[in-house]
């Protein structure tokens, strides 16, 4: 009578330890250390002129040292910080770009219409995935038919004839 009373009670575990609300990613740290992503290295700081001349300080404004940091980014990964500036037009360079994309038209809404087909996708997808004995990421598991396996595309491309860069061998 007490093996069928351990396997009911060891069902019932597994059971109920798979009804907690797990996210999409379970993304841990896994050491010790600090993110680096999260380490910003900030200007020298230098002593102003006058300090009876200083600005009032601003919570959640802009930085002394760091006026624009976004626009230093893009100067860093070589673009053009101009092109972030609120009413810039689009630069001719891209004129073509922005044509063959838009060529089906632009829809306005087009961040919450992908937004609530993909909540509608995923649920869907977790249906059958909830009850999980160790966490577990699902993000592969869940888009892994829309992954595209980049070395056979690169094939594909290169056996019909179109010239494509270089790509790192697989690790196959």
């Amino acid at each position: 009578m007490r093996i069928p009373l351990a396997i009911i009670g060891l069902i019932c575990a597994v059971a109920v330890s798979g009804c907690g609300r797990k996210e999409l990613r379970d993304i841990r740290s896994t050491g010790t250390g600090p993110d680096e992503f999260l380490v910003l290295p900030p200007k020298p700081l230098s002593a102003p002129e006058n300090y009876t001349a200083l600005p009032t300080p601003t919570p959640g404004g802009q930085n002394r040292s760091d006026v624009n940091p976004q626009a230093e980014a893009v100067v860093a990964l070589g673009g053009k910080p101009a092109a972030l500036l609120p009413g810039n037009a689009i630069p001719a360079s891209d004129s073509g770009l922005v044509t063959a994309s838009s060529r089906y038209g632009v829809s306005a809404d087009v961040r919450q219409v992908l937004a609530s087909e993909d909540a509608a996708f995923l649920k869907r997808r977790r249906r059958g995935g909830r009850i999980k004995i160790a966490p577990v990421d699902r993000y592969e598991q869940i888009y892994s038919k829309q992954t595209l396996d980049p070395f056979a595309v690169n094939e594909a491309f290169r056996r019909a004839g179109v010239a494509t860069p270089s790509a790192p061998p697989s690790n196959e």
